[in-house]
């Protein structure tokens, strides 16, 4: 390490390599842990290009973020030197550091912006490449940047570093590769297990030497249920409740603490119950200083709006210095919790898992409630990378020598589950890139198409296709010797006799299938054990059974390949919720399986026994031409789904052969989800001739979706001529989902008419009261947020419809819904 006077403290080796990348050159992919200063690494980019003369953008994936990055800038540099651009704000666009979303940088690429200037990009939290939704942009930006520009790539769950920088360097030139995987300040992980008998709760640590602690699977729930004697004493381990475990980390001084848990109700039911239990980590200095930045945060809003939103119960108990954190909230209570808490006021605070992604709020604990949330439509076990994500806030730089991240004992969870997380640190960046119609649009009109089909072949998913399918070329290879050596085996044995009359009939086979479960445990070939994960039956009688062995390794047989029934040796508990495609959870039922003390005594065999030459050369060629499919399948696979594109834009008239049409201009200006359905919209009439408040309750039906699990109300609109438009619209979707079926696109969205009624009442003056009451679900931050999704697609509308009424209209729509509680959202300080 060595010291820099100007910065007034020590570098780390990781921040010195990266600095050096960046004055040879180079463009550089920093992977470090959370809170390890990869931040010092953006700002002597920063530092760099003022110095010259020149520009640095700063890209964020959320809003959030960016407004923190602008503060921190401003404080740092000077507010006449930062600038912010996002979907809520432009402030000084044309300063030497504007901090933006990556997606208002990728609109500037496609709009054709003079960049002349750009010294650097940081792209901050970089593993937002692999979001299914988002991820196409971040690349969008990487593929279209001019080639002088330097990358400055910040990511604390990157491990194939190596890929990554190989594909950087492979589009961008020099890359540098920086690796840090010490934390800043150390991680204790802990497991905390209640007791039925009223004692206190235990604590454990998760890991011994980087290892699961051998202690841990003695609290394992499978372990009380007693499969084979149902007097067995029942354990005494519960999930510790929230006071019990509150009270034992006040206790080892392990506050102040996050506490996440993914549901909103349940975050503000915690700190509710936590308030009502008398609990208050504040004293009256504090309370006051609480109370002077919530009243600062909420100064804008009517004070009807601050009934409404129960303004008096909230600040109560944030002046006891607890809270909650999620979407529900509105903005400025998020922004003064963060703001509060930031400041050491706020002790404990409930957060949904919004409050990890990067946004600078570290506390000493954390707690993660579960290890599963729900999706809107299932439930999913936190990948290593989410799980990292939501630790990386246990321990503050300089405060703490030790961060500490502890999770509840589960009657849904395996002690081996837990360990494995905590000690996880593989976490491989996967790109979610593909073409979209927007994007096509776009190529089209400044490329011709084979430089478009070449633009999309330097992207990270046809690299991580290529090398795909160069692994697949090596097994096939080894596939096809395989089968020549086997046909000339069988080319030597005599003529087959008729099958064996000892194999079980189909029909028995086909009976002991069924009676299969999840958890079974049956024998393979070799006579090693196995777990049934599942049997999926088709069309004709066909089944097809997966199992996993104790490697983790998954399998499937078809009923047809079975030549005797498979027989059930034992049976272990499956981990819940069910995830059989997730890798980390088929290596938790290897690890149930290896520990279920099954007995192998039992032994049957598949009809492709090892035994039997000539069922090897079938499987084998099987497998040879199933590899060849996949090979064909990757490769040149992002070029195949941009023809597939252009083939239902040449549908629709976007496109005529290759040349884009004047309503593929038009598409080319619309960043959306379901842009092809709003161009659409657009140019059949749909927006035209009509009031603000209708125009608004029509643009709502594209950017509301439905996501609760309860089935969504009818679609209701205040005006007859709204129904019209919807129904036209409804049929419009149709048609084009037909064409997108032909021609083999994932299908757009439907419009969903679920909030047009509260848009209409919004744009018509209605008080935000009323609205909130006639929305069941809906919570005062998810109508802020669909608020200002809208206002944002009326803009666009504004901007690319056709007549000048319409667009006239539009911005009216968006001028009568920015106001109140949306309009104070927006609003950011410089510092």
């Amino acid at each position: 390490m060595t010291s820099t006077p100007d910065r007034g403290f020590t570098l780390d080796r990781f921040q010195l390599e990266a600095i050096e990348h960046l004055d040879q050159g180079r463009s550089v992919l920093v992977a470090a842990p959370t809170g390890s200063g990869k931040t010092v690494v953006a700002e002597h980019s920063i530092d760099r290009a003022l110095e010259a003369g020149r520009r640095t953008f700063y890209t964020t994936p959320i809003k959030a973020l960016s407004n923190q990055k602008y503060r921190d800038l401003c404080e740092r540099i000077g507010s006449s030197r930062v600038g912010l651009l996002t979907g809520d704000n432009t402030i000084n666009g044309d300063a030497d550091v504007v901090v933006m979303t990556t997606e208002v940088l990728r609109n500037m690429l496609y709009e054709g912006r003079p960049l002349d200037d750009l010294d650097s990009v940081v792209l901050d939290e970089v593993h937002y490449l692999e979001d299914s939704f988002r991820g196409p942009v971040w690349e969008e930006v990487i593929l279209h940047l001019p080639e002088h520009v330097a990358l400055v790539c910040l990511s604390a769950t990157v491990s194939n570093t190596v890929e990554v920088v190989g594909w950087l360097e492979s589009i961008r030139g020099d890359t540098g590769e920086v690796v840090e995987t010490t934390r800043p300040v150390e991680l204790t992980n802990h497991y905390v297990i209640g007791d039925h008998r009223g004692k206190a709760p235990q604590i454990i640590p998760t890991l011994i030497d980087g290892r699961p602690n051998p202690e841990g699977a003695g609290f394992d729930p499978e372990l009380r249920r007693g499969r084979g004697d149902r007097r067995a004493k029942r354990p005494p381990w519960k999930a510790p409740s929230r006071l019990e475990l509150l009270d034992l980390i006040e206790d080892r001084d392990l506050l102040p603490v996050i506490w996440f848990i993914f549901s909103r109700k349940g975050c503000d039911e915690a700190a509710t119950t936590l308030e009502r239990a008398g609990a208050r980590f504040t004293d009256r200095e504090e309370a006051a200083r609480i109370r002077s930045i919530a009243e600062d945060r909420i100064a804008g809003l009517p004070s009807s709006d601050l009934a409404v939103l129960d303004t008096m119960a909230w600040m109560k108990r944030l002046e006891k210095g607890i809270a909650s954190h999620h979407a529900g909230l509105v903005p400025a209570f998020k922004e003064a919790v963060e703001l509060c808490f930031a400041e050491g006021l706020v002790r404990v605070v409930f957060a949904t898992e919004t409050l990890a992604l990067g946004v600078n709020l570290p506390a000493r604990s954390v707690v993660i409630d579960k290890l599963s949330k729900f999706t809107g439509e299932t439930h999913e076990v936190l990948t290593p990378a989410q799980f990292t994500q939501l630790t990386g806030r246990a321990g503050r730089r300089g405060i703490d020598e030790t961060g500490h991240a502890l999770v509840p004992w589960s009657p849904f969870t395996q002690f081996d589950q837990v360990a494995s997380l905590a000690g996880s640190s593989s976490f491989r960046l996967r790109s979610a890139f593909r073409p979209t119609y927007n994007m096509a649009a776009n190529l089209l009109q400044r490329q011709e198409p084979e430089a478009a089909r070449a633009l999309l072949a330097r992207s990270f998913a046809q690299y991580q296709a290529d090398a795909n399918v160069s692994r697949l070329e090596i097994r096939l290879a080894r596939e096809r010797q395989r089968v020549d050596d086997l046909r000339a085996h069988v080319a030597t044995l005599p003529e087959p006799r008729a099958e064996s009359p000892s194999s079980d009939d189909d029909a028995a086979i086909s009976d002991a299938v069924s009676r299969l479960r999840p958890g079974d445990v049956i024998i393979d070939d070799d006579g090693d054990r196995l777990a049934v994960l599942g049997v999926s039956w088709r069309k004709g009688g066909r089944a097809l059974i997966r199992v996993v062995g104790e490697g983790g390794r998954e399998q499937r047989w078809a009923l047809a390949d079975l030549d005797h029934s498979p027989v059930t040796v034992g049976q272990i508990e499956l981990p819940f919720p069910m995830a059989p495609e997730r890798a980390d959870y088929r290596a938790d039922v290897a690890s149930r399986l290896k520990r279920s003390g099954v007995k192998t005594s039992a032994r049957r065999k598949r009809r492709s026994s090892r035994n039997d030459p000539r069922a090897d050369l079938d499987r084998a060629e099987k497998e040879v031409l199933a590899l060849e499919r996949r090979a064909r399948r990757d490769s040149a696979s992002i070029a195949r789904r941009f023809d597939a594109i252009c083939a239902v834009l040449r549908d629709r008239g976007h496109l005529d052969e290759w040349h884009v049409t004047d309503s593929g201009r038009m598409l080319g200006r619309v960043y959306h989800e379901i842009d092809l359905l709003i161009t659409d919209a657009c140019g059949v009439g749909i927006f035209d001739e009509l009031t603000a408040p209708q125009l608004a309750s029509i643009a709502s039906c594209f950017t509301y979706e439905h996501r609760s699990a309860s089935p969504p109300p009818d679609p209701w609109f205040p005006s007859r001529v709204a129904v019209e438009r919807f129904r036209r619209l409804q049929r419009l979707s149709a048609s084009l989902v037909r064409v997108e079926r032909h021609h083999g696109v994932p299908e757009s969205r439907s419009p969903d008419a679920g909030f047009a009624a509260i848009a209409h009442s919004w744009a018509a003056g209605e008080e935000l009261g009323v609205l909130l009451d006639a929305g069941a679900d809906l919570t005062a931050g998810d109508f802020v947020r669909n608020v200002k999704q809208l206002i944002d697609l009326l803009r666009q509308i504004a901007s690319v419809a056709p007549l000048g009424s319409t667009r006239s209209t539009a911005r009216q729509a968006a001028d009568a819904i920015h106001r109140g509680v949306v309009a104070l959202s927006g609003a950011v300080e410089s510092g």
